[in-house]
């Protein structure tokens, strides 16, 4: 059966939920993605330590925070989603939460570098079934013009979640230790997986009732048949893999780029504030980068939402103007002098990277039909994923290995790292300004 002839029934809308659950879901869902961007990203406040306990290489530390994670992140996300069609989407993420808070808690124990590898995984498998079935959850449960806001909103979680694991890890890790960081940051999930499971409803339950439930989810090869005739999908898909590869790449090795280009300056800053270097680096940067970060997710959902009400094309247009504006920025935080003008730097970076989030994910809610759209998002995080997530940071800590084979100092070597990695946002910004051409003529849903 073709995907046309399947649309051809058209189903009786599912009812939205009131204002004030919808609100409290989506609240929830974004302090679950909160605790998933500290889960995975704890672990990069903590690689000096963590590097110098086990003695690792800095190609070690990209496998493990990135590839090691990745891997079965990206591959089961695909499976996953399909379940998502058509089971029930809140014992999905309750499942999921529970799995990977327990193996971030089993990284503190691990013995050697082959522990942490396997602990890594563990998250990545966990973390697979979030945000799928988390966006398609949202997407009935929100009118559709606000879906880019309220996707913001969730993904709010990202820099909400980096700050909180950049400041508990490196807080934890000076007073306690670097394994105590993943325990005390790892278990209070399991408590969250619960309150998921027992508060949050499937609208598909409220439509099966009412007897307006919509079609079946179309099989794997119709819905990748609907995705291979999105080209405005695969313009935001080649978008978010270029930013996530730079933007993963150079988050796992920022802490390091400052231990190593500003050590007195971080021990001397670090100890007028009575904290020891990770705690006042994890913090200074939550500060800087995160909070600014958190004011352009919103931002950029806002405004995408607000301009797309005369012309759809506001979610490539918001997107790519955030990734190229940023780009000088970077640059001269990487080239600062001092630690002070790094962090200065920092600030519009943070805001205009993050304005992409909000309009692209939530934009291919709307590519789709609501029976496809967790396939749409987990074949998206499958691609940005593997090539973002899991090569950005391994390729990063690869350059700067070679850099330093070639005479660099690790300080240096580092920092030219980076600075290659900050150029893919021209590429990146083309891609999102490309997907202009065919953004209103495909837009669904």
């Amino acid at each position: 059966m073709t995907v046309a002839a399947r649309e051809a029934p058209a189903a009786a809308p599912m009812a939205l939920p009131g204002r004030a659950y919808r609100s409290y879901a989506l609240v929830l869902l974004m302090v679950i993605y909160v605790v998933n961007f500290i889960d995975r990203q704890v672990v990069s406040i903590l690689a000096e330590p963590i590097k110098q306990d086990l003695g690792l290489a800095d190609w070690q530390l990209g496998l493990m925070t990135g590839l090691a994670f990745a891997v079965l992140y990206t591959v089961l996300g695909v499976p996953i989603a399909r379940v998502a069609e058509r089971g029930d989407r809140p014992l999905i993420i309750s499942a999921a939460v529970a799995v990977w808070s327990a193996f971030t808690a089993l990284s503190g124990m691990a013995q050697n570098f082959t522990h942490l590898v396997l602990a890594r995984i563990g998250v990545g498998v966990g973390e697979a079934g979030c945000t799928p079935p988390a966006l398609s959850l949202i997407a009935d449960t929100v009118p559709a013009e606000r879906r880019a806001s309220a996707v913001s909103v969730y993904m709010l979680g990202a820099p909400v979640g980096s700050i909180f694991g950049l400041a508990l890890g490196g807080l934890i890790a000076d007073a306690f230790g670097w394994r105590m960081a993943f325990v005390m940051v790892g278990l209070p999930g399991l408590a969250l997986a619960a309150l998921a499971a027992l508060t949050l409803r499937e609208p598909r339950r409220q439509a099966l009732r009412a007897a307006t439930m919509p079609d079946g989810a179309p099989s794997f090869r119709e819905a990748l048949a609907e995705l291979a005739g999105k080209r405005t999908y695969w313009r935001v898909v080649g978008g978010v893999t270029i930013k996530s590869f730079a933007s993963y790449g150079a988050l796992a090795f920022t802490g390091s780029f400052f231990f190593r280009n500003f050590p007195q300056e971080l021990a001397e800053m670090s100890a007028m504030f009575g904290l020891k270097s990770a705690g006042f680096l994890g913090l200074a940067l939550g500060v800087t980068s995160g909070v600014m970060a958190m004011i352009g997710t919103l931002l950029g959902g806002r405004l995408a939402d607000h301009f797309a009400r005369k012309d759809a094309r506001a979610y490539a247009v918001i997107p790519a103007i955030g990734a190229i504006a940023g780009l000088p920025f970077s640059v001269a935080a990487l080239n600062s002098p001092s630690l002070l003008m790094a962090f200065g730097f920092l600030l519009l970076p943070g805001l205009l990277g993050s304005m992409w989030l909000g309009p692209a994910y939530g934009v291919v809610q709307s590519l789709v039909r609501p029976q496809t759209r967790a396939t749409a998002t987990a074949v998206l995080l499958f691609v940005a994923n593997l090539i973002g997530l899991g090569l950005g940071p391994l390729a990063v800590g690869i350059l700067s290995d070679v850099l330093a084979a070639r005479g660099f100092s690790e300080a240096e070597a580092i920092k030219w790292s980076l600075l290659s990695f900050a150029g893919l946002a021209l590429p990146c910004a083309w891609l999102f300004w490309s997907a202009r051409r065919t953004m209103r003529e495909e837009i669904v849903s």
